[in-house]
């Protein structure tokens, strides 16, 4: 029998109206529009994506933290009782469970901690780099006092997102997007208010309005020939510039080449502007309710990776050190003040409301397509903390949860725990996950080779 060619999926039902008008109507995806293939065939290469979830201020605090934290008898409410898989969650995991999220605890920063200048321990800024680049933060320029840091690498995100072995020659319109919802800052500069950085210095701010993200994404700019025009200044730009490198010195060199990588890229986004989405969902509304928010930020999330506008994302659902008002919870303060108050029911109730957040996206992810397979299942989403708990930043204990399958190749629903474990072989599991083949990571006394094997199929 000679096969049938499939229908293309542009499919119209085509006629005329009685006064002579042309009309079309799209149909649905239909089984004739699927191609045929035989038994053996190859199943199509899943292209794999990777996000970060972020939340504020660790855990509430127990034993494991330290003997101060221990002193008030308070239970671990975040390490399930059982390893290896099909696991019974924790309470503070059980928000989670209908992901089968994989989880790894007991994890820790190994960075060498300087001693000058000093603070450079404080679980604050060193889990927040450790969980975020595998790196301390830069010395130069570090300032506990007035909280004052930059990271010495990229951020995971970005280590991913301008990998080729990720990527490949030809990324889509945007290598990344950074996303977030709380507007409440402990500070309004550096890591407080950005999870992401390109390098020293460099910090990639969230879109934090739905109707800004929804814009950012699917807006087609009216005037393509404009368009076009910027992107030939672009270039003349780009020429000047590569003249202009051999009469500067090193240290100039070295910025100007990074200033040439950051134009480059906007011109590629400029020429990838015109691409389109055919399912751009309406305009959504703003909220200042946290779990409504993520709900719209994670459907235009969803939006963006259906269409291959993105494959890396970052969600920061609350900063570091978050002074947000949880005040619907019943909470007076910020959770930053509530954390350093000892109040440690209200820090449970807000780290479980945080966890609901966390389900809300994942659910927007995990919706099937025709194919029967979700963005989850090709997903593998890190969701991570600055430290252990906020009570007296111990950086013990980190949170590390993995969700997705990586398109096959992360196992769900396993929990391994490694007490005093070092926290960068979770970086090396989840980027081996997704494809890029890291001999180690982790820099300043945090490198490793090794993975976490149980989680990889």
């Amino acid at each position: 029998m000679t096969p049938r060619k499939p229908l293309a999926r542009r499919t119209f039902l085509r006629g005329a109206l009685a006064g002579g008008a042309l009309v079309s109507l799209g149909v649905p995806l239909l089984d004739a529009m699927l191609p045929t293939r035989p038994a053996r065939a190859d199943a199509p290469k899943v292209l794999p994506i990777f996000g970060i979830f972020y939340w504020a201020n660790g855990m509430p605090w127990h034993a494991g933290h330290g003997e101060t934290q221990g002193q008030g008898g308070y239970p671990d409410l975040w390490t399930p009782a059982a390893t290896g898989p099909a696991y019974a969650p924790s309470p503070l995991l059980t928000p989670l469970a209908a992901h089968q999220v994989s989880v790894v605890t007991g994890l820790e920063p190994k960075t060498v901690i300087p001693d000058v200048p000093g603070g450079q321990g404080d679980g604050h800024m060193r889990g927040w780099h450790v969980a975020m680049t595998g790196a301390p933060m830069r010395s130069e320029g570090f300032d506990q006092p007035s909280h004052t840091m930059t990271v010495l690498q990229p951020t995971l995100d970005q280590v991913v997102a301008t990998n080729e072995q990720f990527y490949g020659k030809t990324p889509p319109r945007f290598r990344s997007l950074q996303v977030g919802v709380s507007e409440a800052r402990f500070h309004d500069f550096g890591h407080w208010n950005a999870i992401s950085y390109t390098g020293p210095d460099a910090p990639i701010a969230p879109v934090m309005s739905t109707a800004q993200l929804h814009g950012l994404l699917f807006n087609v700019p009216g005037d393509l020939v404009s368009l076009g025009r910027r992107a030939r200044l672009l270039d003349a730009v780009l020429d000047d510039a590569e003249s202009l490198r051999v009469r500067l010195g090193a240290t100039d060199r070295q910025r100007l080449e990074a200033h040439l990588d950051s134009l480059s890229e906007i011109q590629r986004r400029l020429q990838l502007t015109s691409g389109t989405c055919d399912m751009v969902p309406p305009v959504p509304e703003e909220s200042g309710d946290l779990l409504v928010k993520t709900e719209i930020m994670g459907q235009i999330l969803a939006v963006a990776l259906q269409c291959d506008l993105t494959r890396v994302f970052s969600f920061m659902l609350t900063s570091p050190a978050t002074t947000h008002v949880f005040a619907n919870l019943g909470v007076a303060n910020d959770m930053h003040k509530t954390c350093h108050d000892g109040a440690w029911e209200q820090v449970r109730a807000i780290t479980d409301y945080q966890m609901q957040a966390f389900a809300r996206l994942l659910d927007k992810l995990a919706v099937k397509d025709a194919m029967d397979m979700s963005l989850l299942d090709r997903a593998l989403v890190f969701g991570t903390s600055e430290y252990g708990e906020g009570y007296q930043h111990s950086d013990r204990e980190m949170a590390v949860i993995f969700a997705g399958k990586a398109g096959g190749k992360l196992i769900p629903n396993v929990h391994v725990r490694e007490p005093e474990g070092n926290f960068s072989k979770a970086h090396v599991t989840m980027l081996r996950a997704i494809g890029i083949d890291t001999p180690s990571f982790g820099f300043n006394g945090g490198e490793t080779s090794d993975q976490f094997s149980e989680l990889l199929a």
